[in-house]
């Protein structure tokens, strides 16, 4: 049994004495114990040494104390899986040499072998929840199926992605090939990671945001809705769009059990949003962890009390920036557990 389960019960809709809370990428450069890794190993290094991802998993959850953790891994390995040949720049980001522009380029991406392909993802898994000893909740994640397809089909990140999204309206078959074929590869990588000990998994669609609402529904929404399908009798799903306030109805009629928000999005429209039922979470601006620590304690028991404590997980919009000073993300950790109703 975890001991501090507080997460898996707001994912199962339970009355809590207080919201549970982590923060996405709270394994990353804001932590000193990170980037001392990180000036010694390259980042496919990190991810594909299932020692050094089970540490940096865990660095927060010794430093910060959140009430879950989440894998160190990347959204781009499910690429490098298929076939796509995925690289990263300094200051750049990622890059794929080679974008996938053509319906012959999108036949030689490939559904793979799992274990073959991503195991190194199943052992870090393993390891991590040997060295977490039941402490806290695991999450796993994917990217969606459009965000790894906007990355694959632009080659490197954007603004605005325009020539995925031409590649969509010109090419509408070959696109859907491609965008089947990163599904079915994400819904049997999550199925794994579940069965390796994954506690829940997000699934996070960074440029849902970048499509209207007709267009998301077709290349972005029912493909995640096919892995949500795929995973909920095994685990509980949470699905984060950033930038798709206008999809959370959708999404709530879905079998998820928690929707992320962003900033963007205030509590009440949200949960008017959502029906008010399903578990939120989120949605702390990122770069507000710069304010002084009182504001920030102030900010967040606002928020807690605007969402209210129940069917809620506290976090932030997005990922927490590489210049947060980490007793910053400390206090924000803090604040939620001082919360009092």
């Amino acid at each position: 049994m975890i001991k501090n389960d507080l997460f898996l019960r707001a994912l199962n809709n339970e009355t809590l004495e207080r919201p549970p809370v982590w923060m996405m990428r709270q394994a990353g450069r804001y932590l000193p114990e990170f980037r001392a890794l990180r000036d010694k190993y390259d980042f496919f290094t990190r991810c594909e040494t299932p020692e050094l991802a089970a540490e940096i998993t865990v660095q927060p959850i010794r430093i910060v104390k959140p009430d879950a953790a989440i894998l160190f891994s990347d959204i781009l390995v499910v690429p490098r899986a298929m076939g796509i040949h995925v690289e990263l720049k300094d200051n750049l980001g990622p890059i794929i040499p080679n974008p996938i522009r053509t319906m012959e380029q999108v036949n030689q991406v490939f559904v793979p072998n799992i274990h073959e392909t991503l195991g190194y993802v199943m052992d870090a898994v393993k390891l991590t929840k040997e060295m977490l000893n039941d402490e806290v909740p695991l999450i796993g994640f994917a990217g969606s199926p459009w965000t790894i397809f906007c990355y694959a089909v632009e080659g490197k990140g954007s603004k605005s992605f325009d020539t995925a999204k031409g590649f969509c309206f010109s090419n509408p078959v070959a696109a859907h090939t491609l965008l089947q074929k990163i599904t079915d590869t994400t819904i049997l990588y999550l199925k794994e990671k579940v069965k390796a000990g994954c506690n829940a998994i997000q699934i996070f669609d960074s440029w849902g945001g970048m499509l209207s609402p007709e267009d998301y529904k077709e290349f972005s929404w029912q493909y995640i809705n096919q892995i949500v399908e795929a995973l909920a009798e095994e685990t509980k799903v949470i699905v984060f769009g950033k930038g798709c306030w206008f999809a959370l109805n959708d999404m709530a009629k879905s079998k998820a059990s928690a929707l992320g928000v962003d900033w963007t999005c205030s509590p009440r429209n949200a949960r008017y949003l959502t029906g008010g039922k399903i578990t939120l979470q989120g949605n702390f601006d990122p770069s507000r962890l710069l304010s002084p620590i009182p504001t920030i304690k102030k900010m967040v028991h606002e928020m807690i009390d605007e969402f209210g404590k129940d069917n809620y997980i506290v976090n932030l919009g997005h990922g927490i920036l590489p210049n947060i000073p980490v007793d910053h993300a400390k206090a924000f950790v803090e604040a939620v557990k001082e919360y009092q109703k």
